[in-house]
């Protein structure tokens, strides 16, 4: 049984997720201690006993000491059934990173799934619907899968209320190499807002369009979705190139300017911008599973992540599958499958 100290590298959710997926992919049993331990309030949160439930269901798995605010867990993986399932945080918690637990051995299961999930689909610290469908699904789709998203409901934080409806088509994972990204095609910037006042969209646009300054006016434009939806707002900013399309995302919170939350998202933005890597931030953790289970491949990206870094620790010790990162010569970082 692999025991992991939850505490370290990454030290939050990211660290359980992973365990379970690489716990299913390769009948791994392990116990994890001090979970979350490098956040403020450690312990599993609602959202993180909805992924391991998820983990469980899909996959026979057996797990003891699963409660909100438990510190240490054991988990016995069985084997993984597709098939239909529906999977309800209960609260603003992320459906994306419920997802991202059961994904990848769905993708390599036997037969096809369709998955339902409610919960949060604009939330801050996880990927927001748009990154899933526009940005990781197409990569994935290239290894082989077929997956379909749809969003049918936002929900944003606090009150959640999402709900995605995901089709896996599985298939064989084949190696592919994400090295370059192509040419430029277009950006776009959307501020989402919900129960709360319209010109919040119009201040957040406003200061995007300052850092994004080469990017045309009609490429900035408010959406205003139905006040039931909210009280919530989201701002998504979608750079589509030849081989990939990179979103980054900003989400309102009380006491945080408008302006400031617009800034930080477009300066990541124009960060992604000024690299010639294929994965920006967020993506780059998110291939390391898939292309392990490839057994080969390679992609480039932006500056390593704890997040990655955490991943890759991970999969070396569940599947022994290592990673090579190297600094190329324009600057961005090569990670190979070893």
């Amino acid at each position: 049984m692999i025991t992991i100290d939850g505490s370290e590298g990454e030290g939050g959710g990211q660290v359980l997720r992973y365990s379970a997926a690489l716990s299913l992919l390769t009948g791994e049993p392990f116990t994890i201690q001090n979970i979350r331990g490098g956040r403020a309030k450690p312990g599993l949160m609602r959202q993180h006993v909805t992924a391991l439930e998820a983990a469980c269901a899909i996959g026979g798995a057996e797990c003891s000491g699963l409660t909100v605010g438990a510190s240490e867990l054991i988990f016995r993986p069985g084997s993984v059934t597709p098939g239909e399932y529906h999977f309800a945080v209960g609260t603003a918690g992320s459906t994306g990173l419920v997802l991202q637990t059961v994904l990848v051995p769905l993708m390599l299961a036997d037969a096809p799934s369709k998955l339902v999930i409610e919960g949060g689909t604009h939330a801050m610290a996880a990927p927001p619907f748009e990154f899933l469908q526009k940005t990781l699904l197409p990569v994935l789709e290239r290894m082989g899968p077929q997956i379909s998203i749809t969003l049918e409901r936002h929900g944003f934080y606090p009150r959640g209320g999402g709900r995605i409806v995901v089709d896996i088509d599985p298939a064989p994972l084949r190696p592919i190499e994400c090295v370059t990204r192509g040419e430029f095609k277009a950006g776009k910037v959307e501020a989402l807002v919900a129960g709360i006042p319209f010109d919040i969209a119009d201040r957040e646009l406003k200061a995007a369009r300052k850092v994004l300054a080469e990017w045309p006016d009609e490429a900035f434009a408010p959406v205003q979705l139905p006040a039931e939806n909210g009280p919530g707002n989201a701002l998504l900013m979608e750079a589509e190139f030849d081989h990939v399309t990179e979103v980054m995302s900003g989400f309102g919170k009380l006491g945080v300017p408008a302006e400031r939350l617009a800034k930080t998202a477009a300066k990541r933005m124009a960060g992604y911008l000024a690299s010639q890597a294929f994965a920006g931030p967020y993506l780059q953790d998110q291939l390391l599973l898939p292309f392990a289970m490839a057994g080969r491949g390679a992609f480039t990206t932006v500056k390593l992540s704890e997040h990655t870094r955490t991943a890759a620790d991970l999969i070396e010790r569940f599947s022994g599958r290592d990673f090579r990162f190297s600094e190329t010569a324009d600057g961005a970082h090569l990670a190979e499958v070893c």
